[in-house]
């Protein structure tokens, strides 16, 4: 389990072909924190640490990542070169700052715009229609591993629906959606008390 508050931005070093991707990381964490066989969330992807290195503020960690996983996901995530939103997984006593998050991405987004609003920036995202149910206004969601708040929801002719949110500065400097622009392609995750209240729901009816 995760809370979608990012503790650091890594970037892909390499990407092996080994049938499944082997991808290589670089990252700030102490290499003795990360164990072999722990979880680590990769723009909102749960993945196991498979083998690690460097040292403190110069570290890596190497995860597998399969061909379904690669299909779920953001378009061009597991390319050389591309940051990632980084958390390691919650630990009892941890500080519950965000919500609960489980590094499963339920849909990919696209983003329609990111445009400064105030001191801040205003963040549209267009989802596909399977998730609609799940997202509310004053709701949460993880965008590429970060819990957010839904401002507005805007729903289409088509099914799909956009919703809005709002990236203050902080959260734009330390994650990367602040480097968002429109037309990428985000990896979201509904709130999982929505799941349940929806199949609760469908039980009932």
């Amino acid at each position: 389990m995760f809370t979608g508050i990012i503790t650091a931005i890594g970037h892909i070093e390499s990407v092996e072909e080994r049938g499944d991707l082997h991808i290589r990381i670089a990252c700030p964490y102490a290499p003795d924190s990360m164990a072999i066989g722990a979880s680590i969330a990769c723009s909102g992807v749960c993945l196991t640490v498979v083998e690690r290195g460097g040292s403190e503020g110069d570290a890596w960690f190497a995860v597998d990542v399969s061909g379904e996983t690669v299909s779920c996901t953001a378009k061009d995530q597991w390319t050389k070169g591309r940051k990632l939103n980084l958390e390691q997984a919650l630990k009892l006593g941890d500080e519950l700052g965000g919500h609960l998050v489980t590094g499963h991405v339920d849909a990919v987004g696209e983003v329609v715009r990111m445009e400064q609003e105030g001191g801040s920036w205003r963040l549209d995202i267009r989802a596909p229609a399977d998730i609609a149910p799940f997202v509310a206004e004053k709701g949460s969601i993880t965008v590429d591993g970060v819990s957010l708040t839904v401002n507005a929801v805007e729903d289409e002719p088509d099914g799909r629906f956009v919703f809005g949110l709002n990236i203050i500065p902080h959260t734009g400097e330390v994650t990367t959606l602040g480097a968002l622009t429109a037309g990428d392609s985000v990896n979201l995750e509904i709130d999982v008390l929505a799941r349940y209240l929806k199949r609760m729901e469908s039980l009932r009816g």
